[in-house]
């Protein structure tokens, strides 16, 4: 196995293909900050004469210096029947002014005679003659070898030959492309192995996660010789999306000792996950190892207890070391030594026979009577915490509300809300319109308190549900709604309960405001410590 491995993130070109997501300029330089700093390798930033959003992007990173990364322009090798010097393709790329260029070919003969017509000849040349061109120009040459694994499965000597007109052409590193995402890890080992014994340059892997397999084929490349690892950071792209990023380096790094990007800046592995989500405008899969809210996050008492005792007898990693840190979730499994590790963050002095503990049970008891929920919702469960101990203080005063709805709904801004909030005796009063009336509101709310706490501009929801808990009473049912807000940095889930789905609504979203406001505080008064 190597002793380091190049990441080359795709989440600006495979990444945008996929569905739902679509990044602007700006939306481009931010990712290409963010995995700069993380300590990526390449950064392949899409093709530059594919349209004017990327051609205005590839303009503006002439002039955005990279601390870590290779900024990465891509495309395919020249067209059938033409030369480099008459390709617009090919030409485009040259205008990007990059270091490096990733060149996919095709290296399956189906996808040459059936796809791009033409023979198997007059690909091997436009592939050789493509790289030399680039090589020439002085250009770092990646080799994307397209449906690599299916053209050998197909004809394997055609699929060799490819590579050999790469190499012949100049190619610094052949990947080996699973582009259609159906192969098992057994056969990439074997192929990796394969291609290293024969060609004396650099191996990678580009895995395409169709049978949820991206993520093993990749670290199975790797232990089969290969140096270089693309995939997208947060693992979105076509559909089923590409290799996992922010699951292969602490795999390979921590697990496997290979470096894959600056040790200090393994700790911001989590932060730049949900980074790139707020820019891509996702939620970040809760349940994605290592930086899913969800990683490290336990429920069974028996785990809970474990965990405190000795964190390794179940979590295979401190999640610190990846930037994300251990859940405790408030279930009826789990326990009252959760309750009293939530009490201890805030308290470290209280014990679990201390009055304000049995309080703070008593508390949670009634209010999980009358339906609320905290598993998924411990922002809330520790502002009740700091009430039962004296350590809350309102941030604002609600005086009066009133919502306006159109109907029959006409669309867009179909409600509106008129607030007044008053803050340290100075009221303030506001109207904001929005998709509904729970919309209306928090728009509302927030603008009214931005004049006090400019902080909350960065704030937003990001999912919003409710949950019938007493069917039976029909339209008197009593509702519990869930709020998961973000900052663009963390994100908090806060929770309400009422037969009024507007209170309940309005009692998760003051929750959520005080809980940043909280935070925030925090933050200050360790400054000034």
């Amino acid at each position: 196995m190597p002793q380091r491995v190049e990441i080359f993130d795709s989440t600006l070109r495979d990444g945008a293909q996929a569905e739902g997501i679509s990044f602007s300029v700006e939306d481009k330089l931010k990712i290409v900050k963010a995995l700069d700093e993380l300590g990526i390798s390449y950064i392949e930033a899409g093709n530059p004469g594919s349209n004017p959003k990327d051609i205005e992007f590839f303009e503006k990173m002439r002039t955005m210096p990279l601390k870590n990364a290779r900024l990465t322009a891509f495309g395919s090798t020249r067209r059938r029947d033409t030369t480099v010097e008459n390709d617009k393709n090919v030409q485009s790329l040259v205008s990007a002014f990059t270091p490096a260029v990733a060149i996919f070919g095709k290296s399956w003969d189906f996808h040459v005679t059936e796809i791009i017509k033409t023979t198997l000849e007059e690909n091997l040349k436009m592939v050789k003659e493509t790289l030399a061109y680039f090589k020439k120009l002085g250009k770092e040459v990646i080799f994307d070898a397209e449906h690599f694994f299916d053209g050998y499965s197909s004809n394997p000597e055609y699929a060799f030959k490819v590579l050999e007109a790469a190499v012949e052409g100049g190619a610094d590193c052949l990947v080996l492309c699973d582009t259609n995402g159906a192969c098992f890890p057994s056969t990439v080992f074997e192929l990796v192995r394969k291609v290293k014994e024969t060609f004396k340059v650099k191996v990678g892997i580009h895995a395409h996660n169709d049978c949820g397999m991206a993520v093993a084929n990749s670290i199975l490349a790797v232990e089969a010789g290969a140096e270089h690892v693309q995939g997208t950071y947060i693992g979105f792209g076509e559909r089923c999306g590409n290799a996992n990023l922010s699951t292969i380096i602490p795999n390979l790094q921590l697990k496997k000792g290979i470096h894959c990007i600056p040790e200090d800046r393994m700790s911001s592995l989590t932060f730049t996950a949900r980074k790139l989500a707020e820019i891509a405008n996702i939620s970040l899969n809760k349940r994605d190892p290592y930086v899913g809210s969800s990683a490290f996050a336990h429920k069974g008492g028996m785990h809970i207890d474990g965990v405190c005792k000795a964190s390794a007898s179940f979590e295979h990693i401190d999640p610190e070391l990846v930037g994300n840190k251990r859940r405790f979730l408030m279930s009826e499994v789990s326990g009252r030594n959760t309750i009293l590790e939530k009490i201890r963050e805030i308290n470290p002095s209280i014990n679990k026979e201390s009055a304000e503990t049995q309080a703070i049970i008593q508390k949670l008891k009634e209010l999980e009577h009358e339906g609320y929920q905290f598993e998924g919702a411990e922002s809330s469960f520790e502002l009740i915490i700091r009430k039962q101990l004296g350590k809350y203080k309102p941030f604002f005063e609600l005086e009066k509300f009133k919502l306006m709805t159109e109907q029959p709904d006409r669309g867009s801004q179909s409600a509106s809300a008129l607030i007044k909030i008053k803050v340290d005796g100075v009221s303030e009063i506001t109207a904001a319109e929005g998709d509904g009336p729970v919309h209306a509101l928090d728009r509302a709310l927030r603008k009214a308190l931005e004049v006090f706490y400019p902080e909350l501009s960065h704030v937003h929801l990001t999912d919003f549900k409710v949950r019938v808990i007493d069917s039976r009473s029909a339209t008197a049912a009593k509702v519990r709604v869930l709020i998961e807000s973000t900052d663009g940095e963390t994100s908090w889930t806060t929770v309400g309960v009422s037969r009024d789905i507007i209170e309940a609504s309005w009692i998760a979203l003051v929750d959520s405001i005080e809980y940043k406001l909280l935070k925030e505080l925090e933050k200050k008064i360790k400054v000034y410590i």
